[in-house]
């Protein structure tokens, strides 16, 4: 008798609680912006986030419903790449937005092509993997492939410019590849080649070596590099054990930058206290949890580094983005996955749920 599929409920759980608090945060972080800066109702953003919640469930169930294994094939895979990679290219022909060309419209709905891509290069590697994993360490049969191609999607990501995201996609191939069985000797080469070519990218923008100075001393420039930073932990300062009430906050009044998308973590802590920080935490470190037992339950290569790779997507973007709000990292553009207002990451996060809760189904433990 076939075995009755069950995706993984704790997993599920948790990205619903990210979710609902993504929902409640929005509206608390941007009302008075929404009415200030862009001269509209209070719920402006709460309603396109909700729009895009209702989008983004919709896709976890259609990939929930459908077989990861279909993923594998060759249409799939270089569909995705070539539309990534289109995409990428045609944002450079718009206007810049604060100072970048990260989204495009289709409709008047912004489309950024770097979240697309980075589910594309996952596959991508997950498919290459599964084929050559035991040749991992012959350069040109395995590694060559990945490398190039994965390349050339940060290439133009980095063009847009976007560092912060062209970094986790080179760390999360990196993950895999390394899961895979790679070499210790190419690693620390790979790292040491590294080296200069990330001074060189950091060198190359001033913005960006003011960001690192900032992160080294904010209090040198309060109101110029090291105001976002300072702002920030002001913020997750005064919200205490229990914070202070919903609604509630003071620092997303014009004080704290982006706050119902980059630094939405700092109005969570604020208003909410340790606890509700707290909280999101444990939801995703209940998502990785999950997502590493179903990484090593999977019954394939393919669904196992699929897992990886989205598990390492979520686990990338929270942590760099909560160490952001905390000061331990240099300032960079990276949403909260599941709670940060926008509608490209939250599409793309729920996606990736979606196939990681597919894989679950099929996975050797009970869920």
């Amino acid at each position: 008798m076939a075995r009755k599929l069950k995706s993984d409920k704790l997993l599920f759980l948790a990205t619903l609680l990210l979710v609902g608090a993504s929902v409640v945060m929005v509206y608390s972080a941007s009302a008075a912006l929404a009415m200030a800066n862009y001269q509209q109702p209070p719920y402006y953003f709460l309603f396109k986030q909700m729009t895009w919640v209702v989008l983004g469930v919709s896709l976890l169930w259609v990939a929930l419903r459908v077989d990861y294994r279909l993923l594998r094939q060759p249409v799939v895979i270089w569909t995705g790449l070539g539309v990534s990679i289109a995409a990428l290219v045609v944002v450079f022909f718009g206007p810049p937005i604060n100072g970048t060309r990260r989204w495009f419209a289709i409709g008047g709905i912004g489309v950024q092509p770097s979240e697309l891509a980075k589910v594309a290069i996952i596959i991508y590697t997950a498919s290459v993997l599964e084929r050559r994993m035991d040749t991992i360490n012959r350069v040109t049969h395995a590694l060559v492939p990945i490398a190039v191609t994965t390349g050339v999607i940060c290439s133009l990501i980095l063009l847009e410019p976007d560092f912060g995201t062209a970094f986790t996609v080179l760390v999360i191939v990196g993950i895999m590849v390394f899961a895979a069985g790679l070499s210790y000797r190419y690693v620390f080469g790979l790292i040491l080649a590294g080296v200069p070519i990330l001074y060189g990218v950091l060198a190359s923008a001033p913005y960006r070596v003011r960001r690192l100075l900032a992160f080294l001393d904010p209090e040198a420039d309060p109101l110029g590099a090291g105001y976002q930073v300072l702002q920030s932990q002001m913020a997750v300062a005064t919200g205490g054990l229990f914070g202070q009430g919903l609604m509630a906050g003071v620092q997303k009044l014009f004080y704290l930058p982006f706050p119902h998308t980059d630094f939405i973590y700092a109005v969570i802590a604020e208003e909410t206290g340790l606890l509700g920080a707290s909280v999101i935490l444990l939801c995703f470190g209940m998502i990785i949890w999950r997502g590493l037992r179903i990484t090593v339950s999977a019954p394939d290569r393919f669904g196992s580094f699929l897992a990886l790779g989205f598990t390492m997507m979520i686990a990338i973007q929270a942590l760099v983005n909560i160490s952001v709000v905390l000061g331990l990292v240099p300032t960079k553009g990276i949403p909260l996955p599941f709670v940060s207002s926008g509608g490209s990451s939250l599409l793309v996060s729920l996606l990736a749920m979606g196939i990681l809760l597919n894989v679950s189904q099929h996975a050797s433990y009970d869920a």
